[in-house]
């Protein structure tokens, strides 16, 4: 792979090299590769076989969890967000002690290695809010729940400049991979000034699926707002709101 230069950028393939347009600018590579017969068949291939398969699952499973989470994912999710939590599927699949290797999966291997996965590297949770918290996933009764104690937004709330008001949001998320299907409850506050004024205690409970038996999961995140003429405008539409899961019970 090759950087393209210059002013005019190519677009197309001329001979055996491909130009083409990506996130990181203009590239070139050359054309090649194994036939894709060869790679579905040939024995040398068995590896490779078995690492693709294992890769689309992680992908499957990134895209249910993702759409369980959409209603807040609209407004706090960067570009590479997809990549990079298939990434970290895929090392949850590769935590699998059980199962074959090409056969491994999300239930048997170790959900709670999404704990902590940010959805938005431009804005994270652990550098935007640092007034304490407590979350809490409750299999018996289903609730997956977060609380804050009061604190001084000014203080507590690393925001982006612009700033004049926030929001906390949440979600409890119950996932069943294997079917594709999934059960949710958000939450959010009122819109609150950011300002040193305290704010009330803040107590979110998303009920989902009491006794469940599939992966669990507590996403946490803040949206931001400016104040114009009377009007809440996303700031920057949504680009620094962060959001994370905060907790995993895999189960």
């Amino acid at each position: 792979m090759a950087r393209q230069k210059g002013i005019i950028k190519l677009k197309g393939t001329i001979g055996d090299i491909t130009f083409y347009k990506t996130q990181d600018g203009h590239l070139a590579r050359e054309k090649g590769g194994i036939d894709a017969s060869r790679i579905a068949s040939d024995p040398a291939f068995q590896r490779t076989r078995e690492n693709g398969a294992e890769f689309g699952r992680a992908g499957k499973a990134g895209k249910i969890l993702r759409t369980s989470l959409r209603a807040l994912l609209l407004n706090s999710a960067d570009s590479r967000m997809v990549s990079r939590l298939t990434q970290r599927m895929v090392k949850v699949i590769q935590a699998d002690l059980v199962s074959e290797r090409g056969l491994r999966n999300v239930i048997d291997g170790e959900a709670e290695l999404l704990a902590g996965f940010e959805f938005n590297i431009r804005g994270k949770l652990g550098t935007s809010l640092y007034a304490p918290f407590a979350g809490a996933i409750d299999r018996v009764t289903g609730e997956i729940s977060v609380t804050l104690a009061p604190f001084v937004p000014a203080n507590m709330i690393a925001a982006p400049s612009g700033t004049t008001h926030f929001k906390i949001i949440s979600a409890g998320a119950e996932v069943d991979f294997e079917a594709e299907t999934f059960v949710v409850e958000n939450s959010e506050t009122a819109i609150l000034p950011w300002n040193a004024i305290s704010t009330l205690a803040i107590n979110q409970v998303n009920t989902v699926t009491p006794n469940s038996t599939k992966p669990l999961f507590l996403a946490l995140g803040l949206e931001f707002y400016q104040e114009v003429n009377g009007q809440m405008y996303p700031l920057k539409n949504g680009a620094f709101n962060p959001l994370s899961l905060v907790q995993v019970s895999g189960l």
